[in-house]
């Protein structure tokens, strides 16, 4: 059954010295307090006012509110975890913490089953196969017609992606003190940059550069980091229910969304330390001075660069071909195997 699986997995989980897990199972909760493992309280138990949280406290000190709230019912909830003094095991107050970019599930709170009846994996065992991306026609089958239904867009179970950096102050003003990035799947590119861009727009509001007599230079801060999050893997963005929208928005497309793409073009094979220069293997299409490039690799995390000079058989080259072994100036260390990528611009549709 589930109960050993989920023993192993938390017992795992404590041995690796993760510091919390996120669950919506009675019985995941109170097998992880047995093991003095932290709860996060997942939006899955759609906990949407505070005497649904004050149960619930029992088990964590963090809760994951339901996404379909409004930041006015989010403030209104932290105001009473203050006024109602609502601690968790720790004995503090209980924190709030709402999802604040990436993908949204076309279910309430995340809990869907469409996975599960098309492919036998379950989204709630964190196995979705993202059927609800896919574009779908809408058919009267209650007459017994064939015929379709015109509508608009036939991506109708595909949200856009969240983003909320444009308005991160409001969601701290409302209480919010954990942000949440959705990022299952998403490549190491994608974390490094939707993480960086957060960071730092938490950092500018702690500095107060989201008061009114900032206004142009917060702006143009946004602007640099909407331009960034748009370059990595989205279906298009908007607020949520945050600001008051009762309705969802719809993807228009299968896929990325994003500006740009990265092609794998080749692999780390050395360093020089001293020299501060990376070596790699050409194994697919070009590379030019100017291009901008992507190195990954497991220990060595995320690197960005634009190629300032390519160097072939010790002789300096404005491009490099399929088959080169060249080196390149990088501050950063690379490691044998880490992938080389090529960012590319992708053409608006």
């Amino acid at each position: 059954g589930d109960l050993p699986t989920m023993h192993n997995i938390i017992d795992a989980a404590v041995e690796a010295k993760i510091s919390a897990i996120i669950a919506c199972d009675v019985a995941a909760m109170q097998y992880a307090f047995s093991r003095g493992m932290e709860v996060h309280l997942s939006t899955q138990l759609n906990i949407s006012n505070v005497e649904a949280l004050k149960f619930y406290a029992q088990f964590a000190d963090v809760v994951v509110l339901a996404r379909e709230l409004n930041l006015d019912q989010v403030a209104e909830i932290s105001r009473q975890i203050e006024l109602q003094d609502i601690r968790g095991p720790k004995g503090e107050l209980v924190q709030i913490e709402m999802f604040c970019h990436g993908a949204l599930c076309v279910s309430i709170s995340g809990k869907c089953y469409m996975s599960l009846h098309e492919m036998n994996a379950s989204a709630n065992r964190g196995a979705c196969m993202q059927v609800c991306r896919r574009a779908y026609s809408v058919k009267d089958i209650e007459t017994g017609s064939d015929i379709e239904l015109t509508v608009d867009n036939q991506y109708i179970l595909s949200p856009k992606d969240l983003k909320t950096i444009h308005f991160i102050n409001k969601m701290i003003d409302a209480g919010v003190t954990v942000f949440k990035i959705e990022g299952r799947a998403r490549g190491p590119e994608y974390v490094y940059t939707v993480a960086q861009c957060y960071r730092q727009a938490i950092d500018a509001y702690l500095q107060g550069e989201f008061s009114k007599d900032n206004d142009e230079a917060i702006s143009a801060k946004i602007a640099a980091w909407d331009e960034r999050l748009a370059r990595v893997f989205n279906r298009g963005f908007w607020n949520g229910y945050y600001l008051g929208q009762r309705l969802g928005e719809w993807s228009h497309r299968y896929g990325s969304s994003a500006t740009t793409r990265k092609v794998r073009i080749g692999k780390g094979t050395n360093y020089f330390s001293r020299l501060g220069v990376a070596e790699f293997q050409l194994e697919s299409f070009d590379l030019k001075v100017g291009d901008e490039i992507l190195v990954t690799g497991p220990t060595t995390g995320v690197i960005e660069a634009i190629v300032s000079e390519i160097r072939l058989d010790d002789k300096s080259v404005e491009m490099a071909k399929k088959g080169d072994r060249i080196s390149i100036p990088l501050p950063q260390k690379v490691r044998a195997s880490d992938s080389l990528y090529k960012i590319v611009k992708v053409e608006a549709e």
